[in-house]
């Protein structure tokens, strides 16, 4: 078949690969535009668009799709739409160009965490096992009928990095496999059973760490925000980075929000089991061992993050 790829960040890096070789033929790719990034702010391709250069695919960039990125996706008269973490919606214009509409690989187990960020929410609310779905896309959010599902436990220490990465390969996997079949006419879909649950994009606010809660939770929040926005408390009226911790079960309680060495190690204590932090960034300085930065601390007396 021919195929249009539409996906951004580095997690559907994977997928185009996969499409690329296999027996369709990848005729164009669609991400958003070239931004800002760094100290310098300099415009910079999205993961996708630089993958796409180096396979040397045409390339749509745009952050929202209207006629005239609809009419250059029907002039290259696909087949089969593939779209994974474009980051923008699609409307029946663009759902129609192709000729088989457009398959979408999302990141958990349909209804369940529908939306932006559903690795980061199934690891911030507990859950225990995620997965990957292939579904027809449809205008109403992620709400099509579903090709495949697989399922994933969510390792207790795992990150929502972690999980990403894991499952973006094993999706490219599974999105190869269902176009195959798509291909030889053998796929079925079947529609989603079940209540939804909605994976709203992360905010700063979801990364800030709420400390009298009890630390199974907030342990569950650092890891679903982490790699990105990152967690953090306030420390002087400052953000105060926390780029790796663990939850310390067998610790001595300290008070929410209150700091403790023992034997070298920094704990920050919640509800009920404290954190032993790892790697943190105080502001205005860079990511450092936690050891290190309690060594450096002058006072530590009554020292509280919020």
């Amino acid at each position: 078949m021919r195929i249009v790829f539409a996906g951004t960040p580095p997690v559907a890096v994977p997928t185009l690969d996969a499409l690329t070789e296999s027996r369709h033929d990848v005729v164009g790719v669609v991400t958003r535009a070239d931004a800002p990034l760094g100290r310098k702010r300099e415009l910079t391709p999205s993961p996708v668009a630089a993958r796409a250069a180096e396979l040397a695919l045409p390339t749509i960039k745009a952050n929202r799709l209207r006629d005239a990125e609809t009419d250059a996706v029907a002039a290259l008269e696909p087949d089969l739409g593939v779209i994974v973490a474009y980051g923008g919606l699609l409307r029946a214009p663009m759902l129609a160009a192709p000729r088989l509409g457009w398959i979408n690989l999302h990141f958990s187990l349909l209804p369940r965490w529908r939306g932006a960020a559903p690795v980061q929410r199934a690891v911030m609310a507990g859950d225990s096992e995620t997965g990957s779905a292939v579904f027809q896309l449809v205008e109403e959010l992620d709400a099509g009928d579903v090709f495949s599902l697989e399922r994933r436990p969510i390792g207790g220490d795992e990150t929502s990095g972690d999980v990403l990465e894991a499952l973006s390969v094993s999706g490219a996997a599974q999105l190869a496999s269902v176009v195959d079949q798509i291909a030889d006419g053998r796929a079925v879909a079947t529609a989603q059973t079940g209540t939804p649950t909605l994976a709203a994009k992360l905010t700063l606010d979801d990364a800030r760490l709420v400390l009298t809660d009890a630390g199974d939770e907030v342990y569950a929040r650092l890891r679903g925000v982490t790699p990105e926005p990152g967690a953090f408390v306030l420390v002087g009226g400052e953000r105060f980075k926390i780029h790796a911790a663990r939850l310390a079960r067998g610790a001595e309680r300290l008070a929410p929000g209150g700091f403790g060495a023992r034997a070298g190690r920094v704990y920050l204590g919640t509800a009920t089991h404290p954190l032993e932090l790892l790697t943190v960034q105080p502001a205005g300085k860079k990511a450092m061992a936690a050891a290190d930065w309690w060594r450096g601390q002058k006072l530590t007396e009554g020292l509280v993050a919020e």
